[in-house]
């Protein structure tokens, strides 16, 4: 018997198992659905092993059982029945339809999960106040105001196109309605407009999911701007002096009214109309010209400057500068040309190039530095301008202190000692000393000291002194000690020794002697030789009266009467003569004409016998030689 009753256990297991497989059941359940308006919208609902009553409720009310839903036009269920197909349609979606559905097997009590329908409204085109020609002024900012219309799901978004470029610079607004809902939505698009916007055309455009596309409404803008004004010169670059054109060139809305022309700022007296020719100078490269033209709305200027080219022009000299021994100096000057003009730095009077630009430095100067520099530009393209500034440097250093030349002294004599002093900044006092003094000025017994400015300094060394110190009444000692000249001043100090020289009485007296004793000789000389002529004039004026002539016996001649131009001789060489009836001649004992010595005995002077001629004067003499005397 339990054998039996097991396998019938087993059928009865099978059978039951069998049962719970064909319950009814879900084979598709409603999702969450967006549907547009107007549109079809869908909601799926598919049963397993079942066929009793299906229905569908819309947030909670039953819709009814039969397929046709009387009561909703725009509903109904469709699907193949028989396979369980239950399917909710609703044509045309409305915005009342937007609720929460489900799918229901009355008899079996099963319920589909809840499927939300959402009814999205397209949005309509965008109104744009003001459209669609909206006039502006140039340069004038302005709102354009884009506004939402109609009750479009979800709210739509507004944008700002212009040929085709999303433009920034939008603001979105949504006003709250009284109570307290929203309604349109706005959209403000700030903007600054210029003249080349003038005929634009500016999109606003409403877009959301409903209509991803989006609707477009378009705006063209109407502009009143002030003159746009372009400026041009020909030539653009041009050599001073020569003719320039300048061009005025301008577009307005409303049309031109008039121009004026400037310079620098200042007008230009006369200049109308949009053209203005000019003689080009420097001036024009730091003073543009400008071109202001106006309208009813506003004006607008423009200026160029002229690539005027031109040689150098100094505009800043280098400066005189001091700096004390081993510190930096500098030198700045300034030229102005176009193109810019090539400066260099030299000493005076040297050509080497010492360095080029503005700017000259000499790192920890000596005092061979000193002296004078010069700024050089070289003239331009036209070959005029350039030029040189020079600048003194001055080093201050330590006073140079050098001798002068002195003549030398006689003993007891007055005396004078100088010195030169160079000295940057100028020494405190120039002081002379010797083995038992000093004296910087004034007297002091023999003494005597002055100091006063040079004619001319060296170059960059300081303004020079002369330093004198007189010395009355020399003594021996003065000739053989030294004179220290010496000065002063926050540097340092610098001095030399200066020594006097002495100058011999005697060589000077034998000098004065010797040329007092030639001129007396010279003297003598003439004297003689104008008395003998003197004589001998007298003495040939007494033989013309005679009548005979007697020469002595031994004469080679043996005529005894020969006239007196023939009977020649010296006392020496022949006998005397003798002159009958002349007692006033005398013989002495040699037989010669004495005569009186008007030199008393410096010049020996002897009387001969008279010549034959009586015009001649030649007369031999005998000198003593004049005496020398040597002054000890």
């Amino acid at each position: 018997t339990f054998r039996m009753l097991v396998p019938a256990l087993l059928v009865l297991l099978f059978c039951l198992r069998g049962h719970a497989g064909l319950s009814p059941h879900f084979l598709q359940q409603p999702d969450d659905l967006v549907a547009l308006l107007g549109d079809e919208a869908r909601l799926p609902c598919a049963l397993g092993e079942y066929w009793g009553l299906v229905q569908w409720t819309k947030d909670g009310l039953a819709l009814g059982g039969e397929r046709d839903l009387p009561g909703w036009s725009r509903y109904w269920i469709s699907g193949n029945a028989a396979s369980g197909q239950h399917d909710l349609y609703i044509r045309p979606v409305e915005l009342e339809d937007q609720a929460s559905y489900e799918c229901q097997a009355t008899q079996a009590g099963l319920r589909s999960r809840p499927a939300q329908l959402h009814v999205l409204v397209p949005p309509e085109a965008p109104q744009v106040l003001g459209g669609p020609f909206v006039s502006l002024v140039a340069g004038v900012p302005v709102n354009l105001t884009c506004r939402s219309r109609g009750d479009a799901r979800p709210t739509p978004e507004l944008l700002w196109f212009r040929d085709g470029i999303r433009l920034d610079g939008t603001t979105f607004h949504q006003p709250l309605l009284k109570e307290g809902t929203t309604g349109s939505v706005e959209s403000i698009l700030s903007l600054t407009p210029s003249s080349h916007d003038d005929g634009a055309t500016l999109v606003c455009r409403a877009r959301s999911q409903a209509l991803p596309s989006g609707k477009d409404t378009a705006i063209t803008l109407s502009l009143q701007y002030p003159p746009v004004v372009t400026l041009s010169a020909e030539p653009q670059t041009v050599l001073e002096g020569e003719k320039v054109t300048f061009l005025c060139q301008a577009t307005a809305q409303p049309p031109v009214t008039g121009y004026r022309w400037a310079k620098g700022g200042s007008p230009v007296l006369g200049a109308r109309g949009p053209m203005l020719e000019v003689v080009a100078d420097a001036s024009f490269l730091t003073e543009p010209v400008s071109c202001e033209v106006s309208n009813a709305v506003g004006s607008a200027n423009r200026s160029t400057a002229l690539d005027v080219q031109f040689g150098p022009v100094l505009q800043a000299r280098p400066e005189p500068t001091s700096v004390d021994i081993g510190e930096d100096a500098s030198f700045s000057c300034a030229w102005r040309g176009n193109p810019l003009p090539r400066v260099t730095w030299t000493r005076s009077g040297d050509a080497q190039v010492l360095g080029s630009g503005p700017t000259l430095r000499l790192p920890s100067v000596g005092p061979e530095d000193a002296g004078d520099y010069v700024c050089r530009a070289e003239p331009g393209l036209s070959g005029l301008g350039g030029g040189a500034a020079e600048a003194r440097l001055t080093v201050n250093a330590p006073p140079i202190v050098t001798a002068l030349h002195s003549a030398p002294a006689f003993l007891r004599g007055p005396a004078r000692l100088q010195c030169l002093v160079f000295a940057s900044p100028a020494p405190d006092a120039v002081v002379w000393s010797w083995d038992e003094g000093f004296l910087a000025a004034g007297s002091q017994g023999r003494f005597l000291v002055e100091t006063f400015p040079a004619p001319e300094g060296r170059g960059g060394q300081g303004p020079a002194l002369i330093s004198v110190l007189h010395i009355s009444g020399t003594q021996e000692s003065d000739f053989s000690r030294g004179f220290n000249c010496s000065a002063r001043n926050r540097l340092g100090e610098g001095g030399t020794q200066v020594s006097l020289g002495r100058r011999d009485l005697l060589p000077t007296v034998r000098v004065v002697a010797g040329v007092a004793a030639a001129a007396m000789t010279l003297l003598m000389l003439i004297i003689g030789v104008t008395l003998c002529c003197w004589r001998h004039g007298k003495a040939s004026a007494s033989f013309s009266k005679q009548k005979n002539l007697v020469r002595i016996p031994g004469s080679s001649d043996g005529s005894s009467s020969r006239g007196p131009e023939e009977e020649t001789g010296s006392g020496e060489d022949q006998g005397p003569i003798v002159h009958t009836d002349h007692s006033d001649l005398v013989l002495d004992e040699e037989g010669a004409l004495e005569t009186k010595d008007p030199t008393n005995g410096y010049y020996k002077v002897r009387g001969v016998s008279p010549p034959a001629s009586p015009d001649s004067c030649m007369i031999p003499l005998q000198m003593k030689r004049p005496r020398i005397f040597s002054l000890p």
